[in-house]
């Protein structure tokens, strides 16, 4: 018996009488015990290659900081493509763009394919991603519809996919019934019409993506994912040029296929060796002047700690729902989390230099197979940054006349807090993650790691999703305060479909913090142990969906339905 085999029969044994579901590292420091956590004589690793049902082992002695990818494979046994497989280097990609085919002022009228579409990314394999659009050329991301607030839009969406689907407009204002919500798909072969009008006050970054329940985590990482931008007549930054910078995860195997999802993929959500920008492995940028970047966050589950280092501040002027009152100036980082988006100026400045943006180590506590649980992922280079000021002459960099950076106007725009009338008290909601890991289950010979694996919930207030459920009721047009608790041991991403919302403050450790200032979005990250509380509003009645924007966490049941009334 190889030495994974026993290591992983050993430790299912340990759990094999834990009491029905616990968390995965309370089950684990309490019947896997203290003696198996000092493997130093474990030297000789030549025969423990794949050992990746035992990720959780990485801080024993002697195995800190091993796990499968390091080693080239999956914990499902697939032999994965290494980290640089992918050429990098070229000139960031232009985003393909969906055609509006009306000609009538005000109306936004396109067909929306999805499909299988072989690409080669690698050098001498072919990868078949599922993809919108006309992308036989072109990025791997898919096109980008530009709109403008109270265009009415009609979207044809033909599925050829092998499985059903939905396009869910992440963040707009669309009615209940035009969402793409799971209760709604459209089968293998067929097609439907979304409709809705974008009402005043709605521009900003947006994204698309498929939303059938158990489906989408797979469908977006094959590819099915795009970006969205509403724009207003009277745009503040509309001089500035802009920059799309459209982030995905990508996890191939050594034969340019993409792989699966393995049980550690499942627990923490996917995270692949590759991040594409716009579809490509760290592109350059060259920034000749101030610039405005528009960054999606489209990955499954990766969290992106945005930084182009300390010498290089940046201002923050948007997030999920459009601009903010006043630019965040001097910024170094930012972290995206999953489904999140954000709106940057960045500035040319003064001399030409080079840089790196990089998404920088964030711990978001992924759980393990064992003890205690996994450590972050290293900073990764996601682009090259080359700042190459043009002078008014157009002689290039160095000329003695230096473009001014852009002035930033303030306010951006008028946002005022979302509260009740005057006299009354908002309805209070609150929403309760929290996960169970039937260790046994998990462990037991014949799991499967290909497709959804057994013992493994993670639950909104004490449920898993159920389509015909409504976990909670809201009246349209009543502001509400929802506390969003995160009981689990790792970060989560709370998604409310419909709608945006507004963070009144955080709470943890039992220290409550304002948040600091005032921003519409419709994703927030939720730490362990913390509660954030939020102020929103629905306007249209009808189901509306919210949930983990982890797509693994929401296809395994971090999911429930609201109805509005």
């Amino acid at each position: 018996m190889i030495r994974r085999e026993f290591l992983a029969r050993a430790l299912s044994a340990a759990v094999a009488s834990a009491v029905g579901s616990l968390g995965v590292r309370s089950a684990f420091a309490q019947h896997a015990g203290h003696d198996m956590h000092d493997m130093s004589g474990m030297s000789d690793m030549s025969d423990m290659e794949g050992m990746g049902d035992m990720h959780g082992m990485h801080d024993m002695a002697g195995m800190r900081g091993m796990t499968s990818h390091a080693a080239g494979a999956s914990d499902a046994g697939v032999a994965l493509a290494s980290p640089d497989a992918l050429p990098s280097g070229a000139p960031l990609a232009t985003l393909r763009r969906l055609a509006n085919e009306s000609s009538d002022p005000g109306t936004f009228r396109a067909t929306l394919v999805a499909q299988p579409v072989r690409r080669q990314l690698m050098p001498g394999k072919q990868t078949q991603f599922w993809l919108y659009g006309d992308a036989a050329q072109g990025p791997v991301a898919g096109p980008l519809i530009e709109v403008h607030e109270e265009d009415t839009v009609e979207i044809r969406f033909v599925n050829r996919l092998p499985q059903p689907s939905t396009v869910h407009w992440h963040g707009l204002p669309v009615p209940p019934d035009q969402d793409g919500n799971p209760s709604d798909p459209v089968a293998p072969g067929e097609s439907r019409v979304y409709r809705f009008t974008l009402p005043r006050g709605s521009a900003g970054t947006y994204w698309y993506h498929p939303h059938p329940h158990m489906l989408s985590a797979g469908q977006v990482y094959r590819g099915l994912a795009g970006p969205i931008v509403v724009r207003a007549a009277d745009d503040p930054l509309a001089a500035l040029p802009e920059r799309y910078l459209f982030l995905t995860d990508l996890k191939l195997a050594a034969d340019g296929s993409i792989a699966p999802n393995d049980m550690m993929d499942w627990m923490n959500g996917r995270e692949g060796q590759f991040v594409l920008v716009n579809g490509a492995r760290r592109p350059r940028i060259v920034v000749a002047r101030d610039e405005r970047w528009r960054v999606w966050n489209a990955c499954n589950a990766r969290y992106l700690r945005l930084s182009l280092g300390v010498n290089y501040p940046f201002a923050q002027v948007g997030t999920d729902g459009g601009l903010l009152g006043d630019a965040r100036d001097g910024l170094t980082e930012l972290l995206l989390a999953p489904g999140e988006r954000a709106e940057l100026i960045v500035r040319a400045g003064q001399w030409p230099s080079q840089t790196a943006l990089t998404a920088a180590v964030y711990d978001r506590r992924k759980m393990a197979m064992g003890p205690g649980g996994l450590p972050p992922d290293p900073a990764r280079a996601l682009a090259d940054v080359r700042f190459a000021p043009a002078s008014a002459g157009g002689s290039g960099a160095g000329a003695a006349a230096q473009p001014a950076p852009h002035p930033l106007p303030s306010p951006l725009r008028t946002i005022e807090a979302l509260a009740p009338p005057a006299g009354a008290t908002a309805p209070q909601k609150s929403v309760v993650f929290s996960e169970e890991m039937d260790m046994a289950a998990m462990h037991r010979p014949g799991a499967t790691m290909h497709e959804m694996p057994a013992g493994m919930k993670f639950l909104i207030n004490g449920e898993t999703f159920d389509a015909s459920r409504i976990a909670l009721t809201s009246r349209s047009g009543e502001v509400e305060h929802w506390s969003i608790e995160n009981r689990t041991d790792m970060d989560h991403p709370f998604h409310l479909h419909g709608t945006q919302f507004q963070i009144i403050d955080r709470q943890r450790n039992g220290k409550r913090t304002p948040e600091p200032y005032l921003a519409w979005r419709d994703t927030v990250n939720v730490q362990p142990g913390e509660t954030v509380r939020i102020a929103t509003v629905q306007r249209m009645p009808g189901e509306r969906m919210f949930h983990c924007h982890i797509l693994e966490h929401e296809d395994l049941g971090m999911m429930a339905t609201l109805k509005v009334v």
